[in-house]
């Protein structure tokens, strides 16, 4: 094990376990208003107006008429609006915020507000969007011939649904007004400067005007990197108007209901196999981005990316939209379209194997690209491709093999048990150029006349460690005690734009630049004396440019790869399957705290397999979130997989802290594709499409086939 690698205490551990951490929602309120927000109740209308109660002195509504500002949210194509305009695009949107002392009172008038609407008839099914967002084209190869030459096609469809964070804090915001008037907002947040560029829009100020604090945070899970800066804008609205702090926190209804989840998807696939081979693959795929389109773009990207899995394909078509619907803005989520895609093309490559009537993990193996191979957009796999080494330590750790082949065999009674694999990779980092182009990110080391030492980037710690492993990087160049190197949470005001805590790039990239920059400290330390150094980031020579046009070139410098099997046992009377045992292999590089990134490994692919199975959600014929509490929207615990056995394969990245790469994100990645495959041999080889696959899906499956 690398020195870096050794665990240590993780630097919020004492304070969360004690209670001690202040949340946004433990702020005192003395003298602070609570914000509640009026959410329409119909997809999609014309608005009419707005007729309020009377409201007693102290309490105060606002809506998009107060925005001293545009009433834009800045996010990509800048669409959302803070409060709503002319018309209402989905259930839950804004109209405005009732603000008041007393949250009882608050709560009471806000239900005697009446909303006048004309309504319209709601767009909910992606495949009949009148609107795309985004719509992407790319590809390499002479597909047409491909499929003219080809022995057989194959022509299949997958989708999958929509998928809720579920972290343990809900959203929730603070905006203050400081002596000197500038916008103090602080709260529940993954990227604080995504929210100071969008207070600086809305407000109509500069950066001088306003500076934005994460509280400590519980959790995101990608949830909270733009959504954040919607309720920030709404809360800084609200403040400026009273002139007084105001606080809005969801309540867990609430922010199941109308923020964010991961976009559903549908997609097509065909395939062209001659002599046994895959030549090409023709992929339309679409994800639902809901009422607006805010990160759409990056993540629909990223899923076309992965579209041809990891395979080397001669042949590729790619298409790809992201369709406008009256339905909960789709976001980010871990794994940020991926996890789509991989469904779709492991399960198509399962499906090809079994008609060709040849082993699904040899067949698969036959096909997978190696170090130098072109990747999906004609860039490179420039370091190892360890994937083949992972499939036989998952062999090893599990049995995969003997228990594939035992379980294929024709299986009676009440349970029958299935295995499935997946492979994968996620690509390390922003995608694209966006890291050279619009991040440009700066991180700094700040010493102080007693020697300690303070990291300032912008990157939060959402639970995934950042705050330990960051310290861990500075100190061990410096060759510091831990509690030397302080890395508090980031504001605006005080540390430069490090970019935002996304895209598996934080301990990467950041972490990078802060190892360089403590290698600069330890050059020019004076002993006493107050010093600064400043890193800032520079794409490494390698790598060949990515143009977005085209879709050309390296859209990662590296990648992070893993290898899934999962083992599971279907009680045939009830559809409800029992996981055995989960095994992932996941190649991050070198972990820079082993047990801070065995932590992300087995809770990401815990939360794959919700995925997969038991996290079923989804909007009725009103464009209605159904599953708007934990009471009806279920998510794995520890109890739901007995076995789950995580192991590292280490590919160091040279550009990397000490070989590290990103790793936040990988784990969630692979698991639903290996789950329905082992769902399918359990019921006898069964073709699956779709995921999450559950209990219900199992029966209806049942009785399709009688089994």
């Amino acid at each position: 094990m690398e020195e870096i690698s050794r665990s240590v205490v993780k630097k919020d551990h004492a304070a969360k376990v004690s209670g001690r951490s202040i949340y946004v929602a433990d702020y005192p309120s003395d003298g602070v208003l609570t914000g509640r927000l009026l959410h329409a109740k119909t997809a999609r209308a014309k608005m009419i107006g707005v007729e309020l109660p009377e409201l007693p002195d102290g309490y105060y509504y606002v809506d998009a008429r107060d925005i001293p500002g545009d009433n834009n949210v800045n996010i990509v194509l800048d669409d959302m609006p803070v409060f709503c305009r002319d018309t209402v695009e989905y259930i839950g949107e804004a109209i405005g915020m009732l603000i008041g002392p007393d949250e009882k009172k608050v709560e009471e008038l806000l239900g005697e507000i009446k909303v006048y609407l004309e309504e319209m008839e709601p767009v909910l099914d992606m495949r009949k969007a009148e609107k795309n967002f985004f719509e992407y084209n790319f590809g390499h190869g002479d597909v047409g011939q491909a499929f003219a030459e080809a022995d057989r096609v194959f022509d299949e469809e997958f989708e999958t649904g929509y998928q809720e964070q579920a972290y343990l804090e809900p959203q929730g915001m603070m905006a203050e007004i400081e002596p000197d008037g500038r916008v103090f907002v602080h709260g529940s947040i993954q990227c604080v400067y995504y929210v100071h560029n969008a207070l600086k829009r809305v407000l109509g100020c500069g950066d001088e005007g306003v500076h934005v604090l994460q509280d400590v945070t519980g959790g995101g899970f990608g949830g909270k990197e733009a959504w954040p800066s919607i309720l920030a804008c709404q809360v800084a609205v609200a403040a400026k108007v009273t002139g007084k702090p105001v606080r809005c926190v969801f309540g867990r209804r609430e922010d199941m209901e109308y923020t964010s989840k991961r976009h559903p998807s549908y997609c097509h696939y065909r395939a062209a196999v001659k002599d046994g081979k895959v030549t090409a693959i023709d992929a339309d795929v679409i994800y639902n981005a809901g009422a607006y389109s805010t990160l759409s773009a990056v993540v629909l990207q990223r899923g076309l990316i992965a579209a041809p899995g990891i395979y080397n394909i001669p042949n590729i078509r790619i298409h790809g939209t992201a369709a406008k619907t009256n339905t909960t803005p789709s976001g980010a989520y871990r794994g940020f379209g991926g996890p789509q895609t991989f469904f779709a093309v492991e399960t198509l490559m399962n499906h090809i194997a079994r008609e060709l009537g040849v082993d699904a993990l040899a067949f698969k193996e036959m096909h997978i690209a190696k170090q130098g191979d072109l990747t999906s957009t004609a860039g490179r796999y420039h370091f190892p491709v360890p994937v083949k080494e992972m499939i036989e330590e998952v062999d090893a750790a599990c049995d995969y093999r003997k228990k594939r082949a035992e379980y294929a065999s024709p299986q009676t009674g009440r349970y029958r048990r299935g295995i499935g694999m997946s492979m994968y990779f996620h690509g390390a980092g922003f995608t694209g150029s966006g890291e050279r182009d619009l991040i440009k990110a700066v991180a700094k080391l700040r010493k102080y006349s007693d020697d300690t030492v303070e990291i300032l980037a912008a990157n939060g710690d959402i639970g995934q460690g950042v705050r330990t492993t960051f310290s861990k990087i500075v100190a061990h160049e410096l060759g510091l005690p831990l509690e030397r190197v302080i890395f508090e949470h980031p504001d605006t005001g005080r540390v430069p734009d490090s970019g935002p805590t996304v895209a598996s790039r934080s301990l990467m990239v950041v972490g990078e630049l802060l190892r360089r920059a403590a290698i600069h400290l330890k050059e020019i330390w004076a002993d006493g004396k107050e010093q600064e150094v400043e890193e800032r980031f520079k794409e490494p020579d390698f790598v060949l440019p990515f143009s977005i046009e085209t879709f050309e070139g390296d859209a990662y410098p590296t990648f992070a790869w893993a290898v899934n099997a999962i083992e599971l046992e279907v009680d045939t009377y009830t559809g409800v399957a029992k996981v055995l045992g989960a095994w992932g292999d996941f190649d991050i590089g070198t972990p820079a705290d082993y047990n801070v990134a065995l932590g992300q490994m087995e809770g990401g692919f815990l939360q794959g397999i919700g995925y997969a199975s038991i996290e079923k959600m989804d909007y009725n014929q009103y464009g209605r979130i159904r599953n708007n509490s934990f009471s009806d929207y279920l998510i794995p615990t520890t109890m739901d997989v007995p076995k789950l056995v995580c192991m590292f394969h280490v590919e160091k990245y040279p550009d990397g802290p000490y070989g590290a790469k990103g790793a936040g994100e990988v784990p969630l990645v692979g698991a639903p594709a290996a789950y329905v495959d082992a769902m399918e041999q359990a019921l006898g080889g069964i073709p699956l499409n779709h995921a999450p696959f559950t209990a219900e899906d199992t029966l209806a499956a049942i009785r399709k086939e009688a089994i």
